[in-house]
């Protein structure tokens, strides 16, 4: 076991940029806090009122969603900001985001156009994206800010200018593949598809029959926008029971969810995975193996849920999700912030 759990270490530490192992979180934080504050400076009284909502433990930050609701989202939406403004909501964004994972969000807002030219439905619009932000950015007390649209819902926690939570991290695609027009050929979440599927494939017969725990996948995934998220079934295929090349390839999957976050970050968050114990993932696989077809995977952890599902629209259209069990929305972390401060 503990031959297995160095292997995977090593592994996962070359996916990872070599440069974050010299860097640390902080200075992200302390771009985030700037980018911030510039963008609230850019906005009027109308929409920073708008803007700015309360830094509660509950309640509307925690009231996520990744469904095209229109008119309900708090917040200010891409429509409302001119190009200044945007400019320096997009300055943000990219504090939050790693070079791929930032252009991820792109593909996926470039969807709304696809499915506005599909559906002539005047909900799917690139621009229907909204910003939120609560409490004040500053290093000496805790904040958040979320962006979330159709398919897209990040929501980072800062507490005291030195811990993050970036969960839940919501992805999502519709049409998986662009079939038809000027972007025909578009997969906005190629990787998270094809490596858990490569994955997959790696197994023996007897380890795949372990792995898949139904012909059959569920209508979505289970924790669906919850507020909070418990452990699912641990049914499927321990990290334990895979050979050093199978290892391989369950962490490259995983490092497809860690690579959308800033290096830095991916590299904290990595190590808090490793010490929470490695060795007790497991990944579990329902409906069919073959491309084009309804399926769905998880990969838990003590304290981590990665899911994902293509199931609808005849399996072209994919929800990923990345939770925490106690840091979805820094609960952790404000649970020790407000314990220290009284």
């Amino acid at each position: 076991m503990r031959e297995s759990l160095l292997t995977i270490t090593a592994i996962v530490s070359l996916l990872l940029l070599a440069s974050t192992r010299a860097q640390a979180v902080e200075p992200v934080i302390r771009d985030m806090e700037k980018a911030a504050n510039d963008f609230i400076d850019s906005l009027s009284k109308e929409l920073a009122a708008r803007t700015f909502l309360p830094m509660e433990t509950e309640g509307e930050r925690t009231n996520w969603h990744f469904v095209p609701i229109t008119g309900e989202r708090k917040g200010v939406d891409l429509k409302d900001l001119d190009k200044a403004q945007e400019a320096r909501l997009t300055a943000l964004l990219r504090t939050g985001l790693s070079a791929s994972g930032y252009n991820k969000v792109e593909n996926i807002k470039a969807l709304e156009n696809v499915l506005f030219h599909l559906e002539n439905s005047d909900h799917r619009d690139s621009e229907l994206y909204y910003i939120s932000i609560f409490g004040k950015p500053s290093s000496e007390d805790a904040w958040g800010w979320r962006f979330e649209g159709h398919h897209l819902s990040l929501n980072y926690t800062i507490v005291d200018g030195r811990l993050l939570s970036l969960t839940p991290n919501f992805w999502g695609a519709n049409p998986a593949k662009v079939l038809s027009g000027p972007s025909k050929g578009l997969r906005a979440l190629t990787s998270e598809e094809d490596l858990a599927r490569s994955f997959l494939m790696s197994l023996s017969d007897k380890q795949r029959k372990q792995a898949i725990v139904s012909d059959k996948a569920p209508r979505d995934i289970y924790s669906s926008d919850d507020p909070r998220v418990y452990p699912i079934s641990n049914y499927g295929i321990a990290a334990t029971k895979l050979n050093d090349r199978q290892r391989n390839g369950l962490a490259a999957v995983i490092d497809v969810y860690l690579s959308n976050m800033p290096p830095p970050v991916a590299r904290e968050r990595y190590e808090k995975l490793m010490g929470a114990g490695m060795d007790q993932i497991t990944f579990t696989w329902a409906g069919s193996p073959g491309i084009g077809k309804a399926h769905y995977y998880r990969i838990q952890g003590p304290t981590f849920l990665i899911e994902y599902d293509n199931i609808q629209n005849n399996a072209n259209h994919i929800h990923a999700v990345w939770r925490d069990f106690n840091g979805d929305f820094g609960r952790d972390i404000l649970w020790e912030h407000h314990k220290n401060a009284h």
